[in-house]
């Protein structure tokens, strides 16, 4: 089959819920992968950062494969001999008592939902059904109604109501209207990004973060940091939150957290929290299955041993210093932390950050735009400083060559 039929096939049998780049991947190797054709590109979308650790990695596909052979699915009507091990592991690594095992990141962010609202009927002592979430202006948590009740973004709400009730919607990187939001005595907790990803990685103020953790602390509401895109060594720290010190009361984690193999998210938190929730309250058939288990002890454990965090900061720095030097009239700003950086397109001569991407594609690269005007770059971590001076040289003869 030629690529275009594949690409049909899609259009005829699948909805039509997605915009993809045109380019059929067959496989992919740690920061590349190849087309139908055998063409090869760097990815630098890393499946929205869920392959941090490099396409299909030898370790965490033996894993996979070891435990898929030997027992996939239990469901939590039973115990098993991996779930717990990875409970340990993961609370440990990331310094929590407790984890509540799920599968997407929307999952996790509907968890750490309704344990923010059973937290504050319980412990905080929040009338019933008053409990109040601030969320903020730009989010992208994922596209359950629940979630969407909270986004302003018109593509995922639009058309999906009745909405949820029970969020407040406060500008992102603004202490002020936190500060004001707070003041009711209702608010349970505060959801944040600590880099919007979707909205074209927004990076907050400097002091942001730990500011709203302290104005959290002061008004018994719980810090919710979402983490699914940033956390996993993504921006130079095992999470984003690092960067300010803050150790969130819940923290979502998805994506990255299997490597990209398999879907895993997980909630943290310590007892006082997690322990709201009672047997029968929430769960998942799939949530901390066996397989999940092993996938991400294994893709947790590359991150430590390979020093992606590291590898992330450093080349990250020299990544957006390159950027910034393509004399390109159409790269208005460049923004970033880590290896989670995104270039601001001026439309020039009609052409828009999609067509940036075609160009680069052609080019042997793959990125894709949001929203219009803004090109994320998030190669998987594994790459090397080589490999970016490549990446680089192709993204500069890209907007050189482009009239």
């Amino acid at each position: 089959m030629k690529p275009k039929e594949y690409m049909d096939r899609e259009e005829r049998y699948g909805a039509h819920n997605y915009h993809p780049l045109p380019v059929v991947l067959d496989r992919g190797d740690g920061v590349y992968v190849w087309d139908i054709e055998g063409r090869r590109y760097f990815d630098f979308l890393s499946a929205y950062s869920a392959v941090n650790q490099g396409h299909c990695h030898p370790r965490i596909v033996k894993a996979l494969t070891d435990q898929a052979q030997k027992l996939a699915l239990t469901s939590r009507a039973f115990y098993n001999s991996t779930l717990g091990e990875y409970e340990e592991y993961v609370t440990k690594y990331f310094g929590y008592d407790k984890v509540l095992p799920m599968n997407t990141g929307a999952e996790g962010d509907e968890t750490a939902l309704k344990l923010c609202r059973k937290w504050a009927y319980k412990v905080k002592g929040i009338p019933e059904n008053k409990a109040k979430i601030i969320a903020c202006e730009g989010n992208f948590h994922g596209r359950t109604i629940t979630i969407i009740s909270m986004s302003t973004d018109p593509d995922a709400r639009n058309d999906f109501g009745p909405y949820t009730p029970g969020f407040e919607i406060i500008p992102y990187n603004d202490l002020n209207a936190l500060k004001k939001a707070l003041e009711d005595p209702d608010v349970a907790g505060f959801l944040v990004e600590p880099i919007q990803g979707e909205a074209g990685v927004y990076v907050p103020d400097e002091g942001y973060l730990k500011e709203a953790y302290a104005l959290c602390k002061k008004h018994n509401v719980l810090f919710i940091a979402d983490e699914v895109q940033t956390g996993i060594a993504r921006t130079g720290k095992l999470l984003a939150c690092d960067h300010e010190g803050v150790r969130p009361d819940v923290l979502i984690l998805g994506k990255a957290l299997s490597g990209g193999a398999y879907p895993i998210s997980a909630v943290l938190a310590d007892d006082e929290i997690m322990l709201t929730i009672k047997p029968g309250e929430h769960g998942s058939t799939f949530g901390g299955n066996p397989v999940a288990a092993k996938v991400a002890i294994e893709a947790l454990q590359v991150v430590k041993d390979e020093k992606l965090a590291e590898n992330a900061a450093r080349l990250g720095g020299i990544f957006r210093e390159e950027l910034r030097n393509i004399p390109s009239d159409r790269i208005e700003l460049v923004r970033g932390k880590g290896l989670l950086n995104a270039a601001v397109i001026r439309p020039v001569a009609g052409k828009t950050a999609w067509d940036v991407c075609l160009e680069m594609k052609d080019r042997g690269l793959i990125a894709k735009p949001t929203h219009d005007h803004i090109i994320r770059f998030a190669p998987p971590l594994v790459i090397n400083e080589e490999q970016l001076y490549e990446a680089l040289e192709i993204i500069r003869k890209t907007f050189e060559n482009m009239h």
